[in-house]
């Protein structure tokens, strides 16, 4: 919408040619979004709260998880109304991978949404079950990634790239549907298991996207990208506005999540920006970059995995509590210990992860 305000504008005064700009629009997106989350924010938490839209508490979890039951969630749906009206304003909507994005990440909301609507208003404790959450996942996932397999026009679109070397890719065929279908459900559930503490899920997430959306600006840009031997992938670099969009949205519910939180994001915000982050590196062609700039996430998703099967093999638990940083406040860190170091680690490998623009 911008850009067709910005061609009018610019038919008079060759000025406003700046909001063509993709960097100018991607510093409005984040703006934009920042200011939509901060204003909705307390009109959001007012009506969960009057509705007692609040936050159930695992009975076997930490003690002081207990304060916090009650506490407004599903303020994901903040975030992803920030995120959609932001890009909407500021992103060029004949661009394919806007819509990809923008569908993927609401499609993923709205399971969330279901499963949260299930937990929290019909007092269902199991929420939308697991089959049938995978089931909608998959499908999602499933079609995105016919769909950008299908309309891809260049082969770099469906090659696999190896970080760190400069000249591994691999013609993946149509095992690049498997390759997005796993990096979209798999982000998606990893963010989900870390949103247990305030603001544990949602800083290591706008950093990612701040992160990705350097790569997405690289790769869009034919010299940057052949200087840097990464993919060029023609107009990914308007991805960068719906990423920015995404760091606007996720610092406004920081504003209100940070500790001790004033509203959760739930299953809807959750599973929504996982999904996002996993569809921009799908993109961008950077899945093995976000697996290590989203080490946080693999690292609470792995210690699941382990406790469950350690369990069911040999009847005994790695770990007090999984995911890991349940573990961790059994042991007696203090939470927000626990949120800012796991925030500094995050910090290091995303910077890991933009090594790897260079060291090839």
């Amino acid at each position: 919408m911008l850009l067709l305000l910005a061609d009018f504008l610019t038919s008079l005064d060759s000025g406003f040619r700046v909001l063509h700009y993709l960097t100018f629009r991607a510093i409005l997106g984040i703006l934009s979004a920042l200011a939509i989350s901060l204003l909705i924010g307390p009109m959001v938490i007012k009506k969960l709260t009057r509705n007692k839209i609040g936050q159930s508490v695992r009975e076997d979890g930490p003690e002081s998880h207990f304060s916090k039951s009650g506490t407004p969630t599903m303020g994901g749906a903040m975030i992803l109304f920030a995120l959609v009206i932001s890009t909407l304003l500021c992103a060029d909507l004949s661009n394919r991978y806007i819509w990809v994005v923008l569908l993927v990440t609401m499609a993923y909301g709205v399971i969330g949404f279901i499963d949260d609507y299930k937990k929290v208003l019909l007092r269902n404790s199991a929420g939308l079950s697991a089959k049938a959450k995978f089931f909608w996942q998959s499908v999602v996932a499933l079609i995105a990634a016919g769909y950008l397999f299908s309309t891809a026009q260049i082969p770099a679109e469906t090659q696999f790239i190896v970080p760190f070397f400069k000249n591994v890719t691999l013609n993946m065929g149509w095992g690049y549907i498997v390759l997005t279908y796993l990096v979209i459900v798999g982000s998606s559930n990893a963010v989900n298991l870390t949103d247990g503490l305030d603001g544990l899920a949602i800083m290591p997430t706008v950093m990612i996207a701040a992160a990705l959306a350097i790569f997405a600006y690289l790769s869009g840009h034919s010299s940057f990208a052949q200087y840097l031997a990464i993919p060029h992938i023609p107009k990914s670099g308007e991805l960068v506005v719906f990423l920015a969009a995404l760091v606007g949205s996720g610092l406004g519910f920081l504003w209100f999540n940070a500790y001790p939180a004033m509203v959760f994001m739930g299953d809807v915000g959750a599973l929504a920006l996982g999904a996002a982050l996993g569809v921009v590196a799908v993109l961008v062609r950077q899945e093995v970059v976000l697996v290590i700039m989203g080490g946080v996430f693999v690292m609470e998703t792995i210690s699941v995995i382990i406790q469950v099967a350690s369990y069911k093999i040999r009847k005994k638990r790695v770990f007090l509590m999984a995911p890991i940083h349940h573990h961790y406040e059994l042991k007696g860190w203090p939470e927000p210990r626990i949120i800012v170091r796991f925030w500094i680690i995050t910090v290091v490998l995303v910077l890991v992860g933009l090594a790897t623009l260079k060291l090839r």
